[in-house]
């Protein structure tokens, strides 16, 4: 029996919103490696009884490998969970190519983003015909660094619907970068902390109050910042979606 790794996107926190096939697989992994400080642990609750859980919150990557490389050489399958959609800030090329030059073997299962969920939440969509039709996700640099090309004052000329990840504790900078970047001050901004989990709370604003409104609920971690003027629903025009077809 070959073993292998399983890199699933365990979603936003709701465990309803594991996919079919992600909670298939858990189900019958042997060993299961979470990231504990974000992956919902009620999540785990769907293991086998018998199954190795470890949280991967401590642990260098050396040792995450290590844990996986052992697994698979005994035939074991390993269920890897990761936050959200492990294509986006999921860390995860440095996890495939150590088990690349390994040679063992891997599959990537995704997930529901907490960018879905948060939109979920305050009732949007971010991609209305007329209003906006481009998305960016994107983060504000910090220990991990971003290339000029794609920082913040530069990206707001383009004045689309934005997502910004892993970078709440650095609001107020980020709603003074987008409004000297191109983004009007009374733009329609938005907080969501903790999308899906059962402690969720939605802050709406603009970018000229929205840091304040955050630093009021003392958020600091775990939030996504959406800004664009789709996040504002008025009297948009109708898609075409549900029109006569042309003739």
């Amino acid at each position: 029996m070959r073993g292998k790794v399983y890199f699933i996107g365990a979603g936003p926190g709701d465990p309803e919103l594991l996919t079919l096939k992600a909670k298939g697989v858990i189900e019958k992994a042997d060993v299961i490696i979470y990231a504990d400080s974000l992956v919902n642990p009620r999540i785990c609750s769907f293991a086998r009884e018998d199954a190795e859980i470890r949280g991967s919150s401590t642990l260098p990557l050396e040792e995450i490998i290590g844990i996986m490389e052992k697994a698979v050489k005994e035939g074991k399958i390993v269920a890897r969970l990761q936050s959200g959609d492990p294509s986006i800030y999921g860390a995860l090329w440095e996890q495939m190519k150590a088990l690349e030059e390994r040679g063992i073997d891997y599959e990537i299962i995704p997930g529901v983003s907490s960018l879905s969920a948060a939109c979920a939440a305050l009732k949007v969509e971010l991609t209305v015909p007329g209003v906006s039709q481009t998305v960016i996700l994107t983060r504000k640099g910090g220990r991990a660094p971003v290339p000029e090309k794609e920082d913040l004052k530069g990206l707001a000329a383009h004045r689309a619907s934005m997502a910004i990840f892993l970078s709440i504790s650095r609001v107020e900078e980020i709603a003074g970068e987008l409004v000297a970047g191109g983004y009007p001050p009374e733009t329609p901004a938005a907080v969501v902390y903790r999308a899906s989990w059962e402690d969720e709370k939605v802050i709406r604003g603009t970018l000229g109050d929205i840091a304040s409104k955050v630093k009021e609920c003392g958020i600091k971690k775990q939030a996504l910042i959406l800004v664009g003027e789709a996040l504002s629903p008025r009297d948009f025009p109708p898609s075409r979606v549900y029109g006569k077809a042309e003739r």
